[in-house]
C-alpha cells in the first residue's frame, strides 16, 4: 500500500522522500508496526478468549506423565495465532507491493495455512480434545495446499496468467543473465558452497511440497513450552530476512555471490512482519503463558518460513537457521520409528525433545532458554555461511 500511495503522489508532481520507498526501510516499519499491534490489541484479545472460554486442553494419554508438570496450562486461551496474523497481514497491506507475486504467494500461503490452523483448533476446543484433526488428514491438506501455492512458482504458464498488466509481475533473479521466477526456482543452494545445483523443476517442485509440510509441521510439534516456538520463530524469520534483504541489493549480492532476486524485498519485509508480531506475542506468551498460539499460528508461521526459505533458493541452509525445529521434529520421528521397531524401547524419556528434558527435571523456563540460545546460535552460522562460501 505504501508504493502504491509513493507512485500515486509522485504522478502527480510531489515529491516524496526517498527514504520511504527503500526496503530496509518497510522492512523496520513492518516490525514496529507488528509488535505495536500485537502488543496492543493483546490484552483485549486474551480477554475475549477467556470469556468465550477458548482454552487449550493439556494432553490426558495414560501415563502421561507431563498432565503433572503441566496441569496449571489447562485451558489457558488458545488460538493466540489470530493475534500474530492479524498483525502480519495488516503490514502486508500497509507496508508491502501489493503488485508482487511474493506478495501475493505469502498472503496465499497465510490464509490456507490459517484457515487449515484454525479449524484444527476448533475441533480441539469444542470437543475439549488436544488431539482436533488426525495427523493424515492434516498432512493431506498441507500437501495439497503446497501442491497449489507451487504450481504459481514451477508452472511458467499459470505464473504467467496471474500475471495482469502490472499486478503481481513474477520476479526475476540476475546472475550473468535475467532468469524468470520458473527458472530460478531450479537452482538449489549448499549452505557453505557458492555454485548451486541446477535441478529438473519437477524435483524442485516436490521438495517444495516437503519443505513447506516439513516447515509447518516442525514448528508445530515445537511449540509445547511457553515462548519456546515464538522465541525461536523470531530468530529464524530474523535470518531469513536479513538473507531476503542481502539477495535484493544487486551490489550486495554480487560481492557475496549470491543470486540476485529482484522483489525479494517483500519476503523480507513480510518475515520482519513475522518477527515483530512473535515478540509482541512472546509478551503474553512467555512463562507464565497467557496465551498460547495454537495450531493457527504454529502451522501457519512454519509454513511461511519454509515458503519464504524457497523462494529464496535456501531450502538446504533452512535445515541450519531452522535447525532447531528439525532436531525436535527427528526427536519425534527416531522415538516412534524405536518403539514399533525395538519391541516399545524407547530413545527418550519422551518426545519432543524439549519434553525429555523437563522428564530430566530440567525447569521449563531453563528448557526454553536454552533452546533459544541453540536457536540464535544455529541462525548465526546460517548467515555466516553466505560469507564462507
Amino acid at each position: 500500500m505504501l508504493i502504491l500511495i509513493l507512485e500515486w503522489l509522485k504522478s502527480y508532481g510531489f515529491k516524496v522522500p526517498a527514504v520511504f520507498g527503500y526496503t530496509s526501510t518497510r522492512m523496520m516499519l513492518a516490525a514496529i508496526t507488528a509488535f505495536v499491534i500485537t502488543i496492543t490489541i493483546g490484552p483485549l484479545f486474551i480477554r475475549r478468549l477467556y470469556a468465550l472460554k477458548i482454552g487449550q486442553p493439556i494432553r490426558s494419554e495414560e501415563g502421561f506423565l507431563l498432565q503433572n508438570l503441566h496441569a496449571k496450562k489447562n485451558d489457558t486461551p488458545t488460538m493466540g495465532g489470530v493475534l500474530i496474523i492479524t498483525a502480519m497481514l495488516s503490514c502486508l497491506v500497509l507496508w508491502m507491493d501489493l503488485k508482487s507475486l511474493f506478495t501475493l504467494i505469502l498472503f496465499t500461503t497465510t490464509i490456507l495455512m490459517g484457515l487449515l490452523g484454525g479449524y484444527d483448533d476448533y475441533l480441539k476446543v469444542k470437543y475439549k480434545d488436544n488431539k482436533g484433526l488426525s495427523s493424515r488428514k492434516k498432512i493431506l491438506i498441507q500437501i495439497i495446499c503446497a501442491a497449489i501455492i507451487g504450481l504459481f512458482l514451477y508452472w511458467p504458464y499459470l505464473t504467467a496468467l496471474v500475471h495482469v498488466g502490472s499486478w503481481f509481475a513474477p520476479p526475476i533473479a540476475k546472475a550473468e543473465i535475467i532468469l524468470p521466477i520458473s527458472q530460478y526456482l531450479t537452482q538449489l543452494y549448499i549452505p557453505f558452497f557458492k555454485d548451486p545445483w541446477i535441478l529438473p523443476s519437477s524435483i524442485m517442485y516436490l521438495l517444495f511440497i516437503f519443505v513447506f509440510t516439513g516447515s509447518s509441521n516442525a514448528v508445530n510439534l515445537t511449540d509445547g513450552l511457553d515462548g519456546l516456538a515464538t522465541g525461536s520463530l523470531i530468530m529464524v524469520a530474523t535470518a531469513l530476512s536479513l538473507i531476503a534483504f542481502l539477495a535484493n541489493n544487486a551490489d550486495i549480492a554480487t560481492y557475496l555471490n549470491i543470486l540476485y532476486i529482484e522483489g525479494s524485498g517483500e519476503i523480507a519485509t513480510y518475515l520482519c512482519a513475522l518477527s515483530g508480531a512473535c515478540l509482541g506475542f512472546l509478551w503474553f506468551n512467555s512463562h507464565p503463558a497467557e496465551i498460547f498460539m495454537g495450531d493457527i499460528g504454529s502451522l501457519t508461521l512454519g509454513s511461511i518460513i519454509g515458503v519464504c526459505a524457497c523462494l529464496l533458493g535456501r531450502q538446504l541452509l533452512l535445515t541450519i537457521i531452522g535447525g532447531l525445529f528439525v532436531i525436535e521434529t527427528l526427536s519425534v520421528i527416531l522415538q516412534v520409528s524405536s518403539y514399533r521397531l525395538r519391541n516399545k524401547k524407547r530413545i527418550f524419556a519422551c518426545a519432543p525433545l524439549h519434553h525429555h528434558f523437563e522428564y530430566k527435571g530440567w525447569p521449563e523456563t531453563k528448557v526454553v532458554i536454552r533452546f533459544w540460545i541453540i536457536s540464535l546460535l544455529l541462525g548465526i552460522v546460517g548467515i555466516a555461511s553466505l560469507k564462507f562460501q
